[in-house]
């Protein structure tokens, strides 16, 4: 595996960066820029296959399955924070999006590359992780070839779960008998093969595309508000606040009493105000509307 390592788009040199070490900070930092500018255009070519992405997590989470990210290094650490960003976001259960990287908890903060190296390991954590038919995984690996990646998407597809890989390379190991493949082009970093770089940034763009596009169809986003956020601190219970105010029209001190009333549930205040129903009540059609504010606000 590691004799034809340098063909890949991911470990060429960057021929723009050759002299790099020889640059004045504002002419590396500048030439970082003119590659980062690449990568939004990288990702417009897989949105395709993103949104089929989308669509397959998205009814897989409908229909009560989990979505999973397996990853080393740091695209498992772009996965990891991708899952860890759902709950206050959207309201999530811990359990809907969850983040696995090769060598565990640790490896988040110390780096334990040779985790990597180890489909078996890839595997295990599979198994370890309860996936079952009915769940999403995706196999995050920029290089597209990662041994525990390969692994973990083997075990999810003999799990009959749904199979997603994602990688910065045209022609990826992992995409072997995927469900989709989503392969980001973003060429040569400016530090050759380092991909915490464009192909990082390239990453974090779609895993922000599919959760994110994915709640909003589960209904945790009224219109463009977080409406299902979860007002566990000072900043986000002024944010519900706000949501509830920005969607019924009602004065700070309104919308304060409906929250209040609510239990800090920016969708139940809303359906308060708008209905006149009481909070259980209110809690109950939401129940029923399967958690969409819209379905909910249209019920008669």
């Amino acid at each position: 595996m590691g004799e034809n390592l340098h063909e890949l788009t991911t470990e060429m040199r960057n021929a723009a960066s050759e002299a790099l070490d020889q640059m004045t900070s504002l002419e590396i930092v500048t030439l970082m820029n003119e590659e980062d500018k690449k990568v939004a255009h990288a990702v417009e070519q897989v949105l395709p296959q993103v949104a089929r992405a989308v669509d397959l997590i998205s009814r897989a989470l409908e229909d009560g399955g989990r979505l999973f990210y397996f990853g080393a290094g740091t695209s498992g650490r772009l996965g990891v924070l991708d899952a860890s960003e759902c709950p206050p976001t959207f309201g999530t259960d811990p359990q809907l999006v969850r983040g696995v990287i090769a060598g565990g908890v640790d490896a988040l903060v110390e780096a334990i590359e040779g985790a990597e190296d180890s489909a078996e390991l890839g595997k295990e954590d599979v198994m370890r992780s309860g996936v079952r038919a009915g769940d999403v995984v995706v196999g995050i690996a920029a290089s597209g070839r990662t041994p525990y990646v390969i692994g973990a998407l083997e075990a999810a597809k003999a799990r009959q779960a749904v199979t997603i890989s994602l990688s910065c390379n045209p022609t990826p190991d992992i995409s072997q008998g995927v469900d989709v493949s989503i392969n980001i082009v973003v060429g040569p970093e400016v530090v050759t093969g380092s991909t915490r770089l464009k192909a990082g940034t390239a990453t974090k763009m779609v895993l922000n595309m599919l959760t994110t596009a994915s709640m909003v169809h589960l209904g945790k986003v009224y219109g463009n508000l977080m409406v299902n956020v979860q007002a566990t601190n000072q900043k986000l219970r002024e944010r519900a606040k706000h949501i509830v105010m920005e969607v019924t029209g009602a004065s700070y001190e309104e919308a304060e009493r409906h929250i209040t009333l609510a239990g800090g549930d920016a969708r139940v205040a809303i359906v308060m105000k708008q209905t006149g129903l009481s909070a259980e009540e209110a809690r109950e059609r939401l129940n029923q509307a399967g958690g969409k504010l819209r379905l909910a606000m249209e019920k008669r």
